[in-house]
């Protein structure tokens, strides 16, 4: 992991067997925990206890398998469920290659405001937790990067990643302005990220709950493999 394990935002327990066999984990990252186990059987109970013994605790995500053994142990009010389509890729479909990348950057640690400013106009990315100061120390760290279109001097469509290590990325924050849509602009960024992402070896997954959004991404070359929930729990 590119940010080490012993941050003030991150931490990670884990549950072991008799064998000091690893069976599930439990990651913080700021106010979201995100479980996961190769099966249902793990301590549900316990990692619902260190959610709840944190003043910060506002977000649970990951696999719906996952996240359904913990819920029941919680006693936070729950605010917001949603529930995604989850899907990975390891190789670019041949439609990629039709598509135009040449507008395409990447983005720097100074892009960081208008990335936010754009998410913050589009009502998909209301719930998003994300800010300038938390996405620029993501991209002057390596944990993330970020692709983009700009148009007319402002940032209008891109795609990023989060949580980058040496074999995997979660592709998020893939959106496009109302006003430059139905352009091919986040094709565009995906490609170029996927592209980039996929030379250095790394395996990519993203969640969506948008049709129009999951047609694009099949075409590119990713796969349904599950559900990701998110749930937001009142403070």
């Amino acid at each position: 992991m590119k940010y080490g394990y012993e941050q003030e935002f991150q931490r990670v327990w884990g549950e072991f067997n008799e064998q000091n066999e690893l069976i599930a984990i439990l990651l913080k990252y700021r106010e979201n925990y995100i479980p996961y186990a190769e099966t249902e059987e793990f301590d549900a109970r316990g990692f619902a206890r260190i959610m709840e013994e944190d003043a910060d605790f506002t977000f649970l995500s990951g696999l719906e398998r996952c996240t359904a053994r913990i819920e029941p142990y919680l006693s936070k009010k729950l605010k917001r469920k949603r529930s995604f389509y989850y899907a990975k890729c390891t190789a670019l479909n041949a439609d990629s290659n039709n598509v135009d990348i040449s507008e395409v950057q990447l983005a720097v640690p100074n892009d960081a405001k208008r990335l936010v400013d754009l998410l913050k106009a589009i009502p998909e990315f209301a719930d998003s937790i994300i800010s300038e100061e938390s996405k620029r120390e993501s991209l002057e760290s390596g944990v993330a990067r970020t692709f983009f279109v700009e148009r007319e001097g402002r940032m209008v469509s891109t795609a990023s990643t989060t949580a980058e290590n040496s074999i995997s990325a979660m592709v998020v924050g893939v959106a496009t302005h109302p006003d430059y849509k139905k352009q091919g602009l986040a094709s565009a960024c995906m490609v170029a990220l996927c592209e980039e992402l996929l030379s250095e070896g790394k395996e990519l997954c993203l969640f969506y709950d948008n049709p129009e959004a999951g047609t694009i991404y099949k075409r590119l070359g990713f796969q349904d493999i599950g559900f990701w929930v998110m749930n937001i729990y009142h403070q």
